[in-house]
Formats: C-alpha cells, structure tokens, sequence
C-alpha cells in the first residue's frame, strides 16, 4: 500500500492527513500525538476512526493541520481519517457512516454586520 492523502476541513481548520502502513505512530505538525493534543478528548476525537474500523496499530499518519482551534483542527483531523479509511477498505464506510464521521460540519463563524457590535449583538439602545 502506498501513501494515501486526503483532506479534512472544520470551522478554519484544514488538515492534510497522509497514511501508510505502520506501527500506529500519530505525528502531528512534527509532533507527536499526546505532545500536540494534551487532553484525552481531544486525542480521542483522532484515534476514533481507527478506533471504531479495529485498525488502532496498522498504520503510521502523518498529518499537516493549520488554522482553527485545537477543537476544530481535532475534528478536521478526524474527518480526513475517517476519508482514508473509507478509501483504504469501502466496508468501513458501513461503521463510519451511522456515528457521523463522514459528515462536513457545515456550521462556520457567522459574519459580524457593520452598524452592529457583533454579528447579532447591537449597540446600546438609548430612547433619550
């Protein structure tokens, strides 16, 4: 199996995961997976296709993620593992599918409007 690249987006963070066969080594902007992610959930939310396909240890990834929060580089990340796995095997896509892992979360930062001080917030009203 050679190398297989995919692309996972959240919120403004992208992620460029590229996977190939291994020990199960996460690395992560050049660093390693608990060094990047320092909280459980979030090292979770990554290992989580692997996880639910029983391919915890069978391949080595190596990802390049940039802008977003930690939360939305995580579910980006996430969302481009669960693409590769598809490609890797089309029966993983019977497990991945029902728990919502090949879903693009539609949702972004709505835009502020001028004459407002936030993109729903106004400025103070005042009758006199």
């Amino acid at each position: 199996m050679e190398v297989v690249h995919k692309i996972g987006r959240r919120k403004t963070a992208v992620a460029r995961v590229y996977v190939s066969e291994g020990k199960g080594n996460i690395t992560i902007n050049k660093k390693d997976l608990k060094e990047y992610f320092t909280t459980a959930t979030l090292q979770y939310k990554v290992k989580q296709p692997f996880a639910l396909t029983n391919t915890e240890d069978s391949y080595d990834v190596k990802v390049n993620v940039f802008g977003g929060g930690i939360t939305g580089q995580a579910e980006a990340i996430r969302l481009a593992l669960a693409r590769v796995m598809c490609e890797i095997d089309e029966e993983n896509r019977i497990v991945l599918k029902p728990e919502g892992l090949l879903t693009r979360d539609p949702r972004m930062v709505e835009r502020k409007k001028f004459g407002q001080k936030k993109a729903r917030k106004k400025f103070q009203f005042s009758k006199r």
